[in-house]
């Protein structure tokens, strides 16, 4: 089989991945398609942001970008499409039923959860960066303006989810037997939220966030990629 129709036969397909990051995504669904690869990593700087080589991949100088061939491409969702549409072989597609479902979490995952819990960990970074004397004033402020701003609003994600995962006992997003986009974008999410605030998941999410770390590609995903804290 040509690359062009699903495998490729010898690997192009780089992954600059940067630990703890969105990148992780990425490897998760290169291993469920059995897709061959290759891991560039970068770490973190001190201050928790990427390190500036990243910058020479991509000018947003983040994570996730690949490079496949003469392609370099950057942002989750779109990295996803490709690589399905490119490499996947008629694996990670959505269930007719389902083809809404996947539609609407591709995008709501980055476009609506995704901005409220990167805000609310900003929210508490902040005060503990502070100089020392300032930071039990702004943990009370920070908790207060999160509370009244955030928590509400995740908590009505939250509902959300855990209402959709009810539905027939599914198993991922799209309603199928395998993961699909909606579970790789969807995942990160989850598993992030899950590690810093697991009360405020339902149970079915729990068992989302379990079940997809049980998959053997998973697992793969995190040997190949590193130390990840979201996985713990």
């Amino acid at each position: 089989m040509s690359a062009s129709e699903g495998t490729p036969t010898a690997s192009t397909l780089v992954v600059h991945h940067l630990n703890d990051s969105r990148s992780q995504r990425i490897l998760w669904l290169l291993e469920e398609l059995e897709v061959p690869y290759e891991i560039k990593k970068y770490q973190r700087t001190p201050e928790m942001v990427a390190p500036a080589e990243l910058s020479a991949i991509h000018p947003l100088g983040g994570a996730p970008v690949i490079t496949d061939g003469e392609v370099t491409l950057a942002e989750s969702g779109a990295i996803v499409e490709y690589i399905i549409q490119k490499y996947g072989g008629g694996k990670a597609v959505p269930p007719e039923a389902g083809k809404i479902d996947e539609l609407f979490y591709v995008h709501y995952c980055e476009g609506s959860l995704m901005p409220l819990l990167v805000n609310s960990l900003i929210f508490s970074i902040i005060p503990e960066r502070a100089p020392f004397l300032l930071r039990p004033l702004l943990r009370s402020v920070f908790a207060n303006v999160r509370a009244k701003m955030l928590d509400v609003r995740l908590k009505k994600h939250s509902e959300l989810i855990e209402s959709h995962l009810s539905k027939d006992d599914r198993e991922w997003f799209a309603g199928g037997k395998e993961p699909t986009a909606s579970d790789i974008m969807m995942g990160f999410a989850l598993e992030a939220w899950h590690a810093k605030s697991p009360e405020s998941l339902g149970p079915k999410t729990k068992a989302y966030i379990q079940r997809m770390h049980d998959r053997p590609a998973y697992k793969r995903s995190i040997e190949k990629g590193g130390e990840y804290q979201y996985a713990k």
